[in-house]
């Protein structure tokens, strides 16, 4: 794998089935990015907010909301991925494989899955697999996404 940066290579064309990456940028997940996600989408469940239960559970603190660890996975593989977007067509096969605590660092990775012609001639469908892993290599994420992505051919400059 290779970790790549944000470049002028994110249009339709430049993806092909089978090839994958390591994106560059990792992040921390911190207090507040869990906090705020996890409130606005009203996830009031004691495993997120009670520091009290949770020490006393057999994970010993709180978890990270599910999908504050898939957006955040998502995000970090976005800038090689869909600079270039028209739309978000869908997600899926989201798994959460292992629990996520804050002061967990995550890294993305992405695979090409299939590219294919829209019903449109400026842009074409790109299906990625991303998975995230956090410091020691465990898969905390995984799951599936279609990006409607401009062609060169009409956006390029």
């Amino acid at each position: 794998m290779t970790a790549t940066l944000t470049s002028g290579n994110t249009y339709f064309e430049d993806f092909a089935a089978g090839q994958k990456m390591q994106h560059a940028r990792g992040t921390t997940i911190e207090e507040v990015e869990s906090q705020l996600l996890t409130k606005l989408v009203m996830n009031t469940a004691d495993g997120h907010f009670n520091e009290d239960r949770m020490q006393k559970s057999p994970f010993g603190q709180r978890l990270v909301f599910g999908l504050v660890t898939g957006s955040t996975v998502i995000g970090l593989a976005t800038q090689d991925t869909a600079e270039n977007a028209l739309a978000e067509l869908g997600l899926d096969k989201l798994r959460f494989r292992a629990p996520v605590f804050l002061g967990d660092s995550l890294t993305a990775y992405t695979e090409v899955l299939d590219t294919r012609d829209a019903d449109r001639d400026d842009a074409g469908v790109v299906r990625f697999k991303h998975w995230g892993t956090k410091q020691d290599g465990t898969i905390v994420f995984e799951g599936e996404r279609e990006v409607l992505i401009k062609r060169r051919s009409h956006w390029g400059s």
